[in-house]
C-alpha cells in the first residue's frame, strides 16, 4: 500500500506524538508499503525533502508558531499533491489542518485514518482557551470526513467528550513501542556521573508543562524523604518550554529539593534512554491528563515497575501488565505513598520483558494498523460521503 502520514513534528523532534509516527512508518516501509510523511519544517537546519529508513519525509516551511503548532502556507497545495498518490491517509492529531485532509481525502475518494494521540488540553487563559477552542473546532469536521478514528485505548476514548461521539467508527489499537536493552557498563557509567552512589533512584521524564503533573511530584519529594533519606529523583527532559511557562511557577521546589532532584537534560539516544530507565529503581507519571504514555512501556520494558496516576489512558498499561501501581492523582501523598510501596517492594511490580511486549510491543500494533488499512482501501469499511451540517463550536 501507499501511506501517507500528516503531522505537524516529526523525527528528530523529540515527543511521544512524533515517536509513534515514526515507528508505524518506518514499520511499515519495512514490510515493503511506499510510506510518505509531511511535516513542518520545525528547524531550518532540516532538508526539505529526505528519504529516513526507507520513508519519504516532506518538510514544509512554518511562517509562525502559534503555541503548539506550526502555521505552514504550503500545506493545502502539498497535501493536495500527496493524498491523490496514496492509497490511505493516516491523520495524527492535535493538528490544525486535520479537518482539510480528511474533507480532500473524502473528496478525492482516498480513505482517511484520524489518530487521536490525546484531547487538546491548552493552560488557563484567554488567548490559550481561545486556540484549544479553535483547534478542537476545527479537528471535530476532521473526525466527522475521516473514514476511521483510532486512539490509542478505549478506557481514554469513552471519557473523551471530544472522540467519544465517534464511537461509531472508532478502532482502538495500543501505539507501537520499542527500546533498546540497557548496556550495563552504560548504567553504572551513569550512576557515577551523577554521583548517586548507592541511594536509591526514582525518575521522571517528559516536558515539564502542566498535563504531566510534574509539580504534585516535587511537593511527593520531602514525604518520601522522610520514610527514604537517601532517595534521589532524576529528572530527563525539558523545563523550559516555549509554548507554557510552566516550570516557572514551581522552580522554587527545585531548588528547596536541589540536593534530593538531579535535572539530567533531554535524552535523545534511544540507548543512552534506555540505560537510564534502567538505572532507576522506580518510575512515576504523576501525569493530571495523559492518553498513553509512551514513556511508562519502554520503562516496564527495561525491567523497571512504575508509579502512574489513576486516569483514564494513562492506567491501561499498569491494568494489562501488572508492571507497577496505580495512585490517586493531583495527591502527593498518595503519590508518595506509592513510590516507597514500590521501593520496597520492587519484585511485585515488575514483569520480564517479553510479557510486556507481547501485550505492548511494535508487532501487534503494526500488524492491527495494517489490516485496518487494508480493510479501509478494499472498501471494507464504509467511507463518509458528505461532511455533516453541524456547524463546529465558535470559538
Amino acid at each position: 500500500m501507499r501511506i501517507l502520514h500528516t503531522v505537524t513534528y516529526y523525527h528528530p523532534h523529540w515527543t511521544g506524538l512524533a515517536k509513534v509516527v515514526r515507528l508505524l512508518a518506518e514499520g511499515h516501509a519495512a514490510r515493503g508499503h511506499e510510506v510518505t510523511v509531511l511535516t513542518s519544517r520545525h528547524s531550518p537546519d532540516l532538508p526539505r525533502r529526505e528519504v529516513l529508513n526507507g520513508v519519504t519525509v516532506y518538510r514544509l516551511a512554518a511562517l509562525a508558531r502559534i503555541s503548539r503548532g506550526m502555521l505552514m502556507p504550503s500545506f493545502p497545495t502539498a497535501a493536495h499533491a500527496l493524498i491523490g498518490e496514496h492509497d490511505v491517509v493516516h491523520v495524527h492529531i492535535p493538528m490544525l489542518e486535520a479537518w482539510l485532509v480528511t474533507e480532500m481525502a473524502r473528496r478525492k475518494g482516498v480513505p482517511s485514518v484520524v489518530l487521536n494521540h490525546g484531547d487538546l488540553i491548552m493552560p488557563a487563559g484567554p488567548f490559550n482557551q481561545f486556540i484549544q477552542r479553535t483547534l478542537r473546532a476545527l479537528m471535530t469536521r476532521g473526525l466527522e470526513a475521516a473514514t476511521a478514528v483510532t486512539v490509542h485505548t478505549e478506557d481514554y476514548a469513552q471519557h473523551s467528550e471530544f472522540v467519544w461521539p465517534f464511537h461509531d467508527k472508532l478502532h482502538c489499537i495500543f501505539p507501537p513501542e520499542e527500546i533498546p536493552v540497557a548496556n550495563p557498563e552504560g548504567v553504572r557509567a551513569l550512576r557515577e556521573r551523577l554521583g548517586l552512589g548507592e541511594a536509591p533512584v526514582v525518575g521522571f521524564a517528559g516536558r515539564f508543562v502542566e498535563e504531566k503533573g510534574f509539580d504534585y511530584l516535587l511537593r511527593a519529594v520531602p514525604l518520601v524523604a522522610a520514610e527514604i533519606p537517601d532517595i534521589r529523583f532524576v529528572f530527563a527532559g525539558e523545563r523550559f518550554v516555549a509554548y507554557e511557562r510552566f516550570y516557572e511557577q514551581w522552580a522554587h521546589l527545585f531548588e528547596q529539593q536541589r540536593d534530593r532532584v538531579i535535572p539530567l537534560g533531554l535524552l535523545h539516544d534511544p540507548q543512552d534512554l534506555a540505560d537510564f530507565f534502567a538505572m532507576c529503581d522506580a518510575f512515576t507519571i504523576p501525569s493530571r491528563t495523559d492518553c498513553f504514555p509512551s514513556v511508562q512501556v519502554e520503562v516496564m520494558m527495561s525491567g523497571t515497575p512504575v508509579v502512574t496516576t489513576d486516569i483514564p489512558g494513562a492506567r491501561v498499561a499498569v491494568q494489562v501488565t501488572g508492571a507497577g501501581l496505580l495512585v490517586e492523582p493531583r495527591n502527593p501523598r498518595a503519590l508518595a505513598d506509592g513510590i516507597i510501596q514500590v521501593l520496597r517492594n520492587p519484585a511485585a511490580y515488575t514483569k520480564p520483558r517479553p510479557e510486556v511486549e507481547a501485550i505492548l510491543g511494535r508487532e501487534r500494533s503494526l500488524d492491527e494498523y495494517e489490516a485496518l488499512y487494508r480493510s479501509l482501501v478494499e472498501g471494507k469499511i464504509a467511507r463518509p460521503q458528505a461532511m455533516s451540517a453541524r456547524v463546529p463550536e465558535t470559538p
